[in-house]
């Protein structure tokens, strides 16, 4: 029986942060402060506070989720990863309703060899089990019975209760043997 591995979306295979630094970028001619992100345990918070509401609404609008950035060697890695493993990608999407379906559109145009059946878009990761989570949240964790690997993520880097990866060419040293 293939070992299963749970890999959550957003800042592990989607660049929400970079969608979020041009948007800002465009809007108010400055740059996230990497800082505020550790503290805050939120991309958002990376953000002047004066600002940090309107950034959170670009979750809620049409289109934010169809059109990030794939994370770099994601699409490789995990294609091969999919041959060895049962593989699910599994993302707590209810939070953004817009969300649902441009992240299944986004999956089927960047991951199209995974199926409809390795796609889980949840309100809660507390379900999902497996032998091993990569994921970018340690909240994540919290419920979780396998090996977790966090992905690090500017609002992550502070944390050092778990085993991290910090791209995809080391997730490939350690799934791809």
């Amino acid at each position: 029986m293939q070992q299963r591995v749970l890999v959550d979306m957003d800042e592990v295979i989607a660049d929400v942060e970079s969608a979020m630094k041009r948007w800002y970028k465009q809007k108010y001619g400055g740059d996230m402060d990497y800082t505020g992100a550790l503290n805050g345990g939120s991309l958002v918070k990376g953000f002047p506070e004066a600002h940090q509401a309107e950034v959170r609404q670009l979750l809620f609008e049409p289109g934010f989720f169809r059109n990030l950035p794939v994370i770099e060697n994601s699409v490789e890695v995990l294609e091969q990863m999919n041959k060895q493993y049962e593989v699910f990608l599994v993302s707590a999407a209810m939070e953004f309703p817009n969300s649902l379906r441009e992240k299944y559109d986004w999956l089927q145009e960047h991951f199209p060899f995974f199926t409809w059946h390795q796609i889980v878009l949840c309100g809660s990761k507390k379900m999902a089990q497996a032998d091993f989570l990569i994921d970018d949240h340690a909240k994540h964790f919290q419920y979780f019975n396998g090996k977790p690997y966090l992905f690090s993520a500017p609002h992550n880097l502070n944390e050092n209760q778990f085993a991290r990866i910090n791209n995809w060419k080391e997730a490939a040293e350690i799934f791809l043997k």
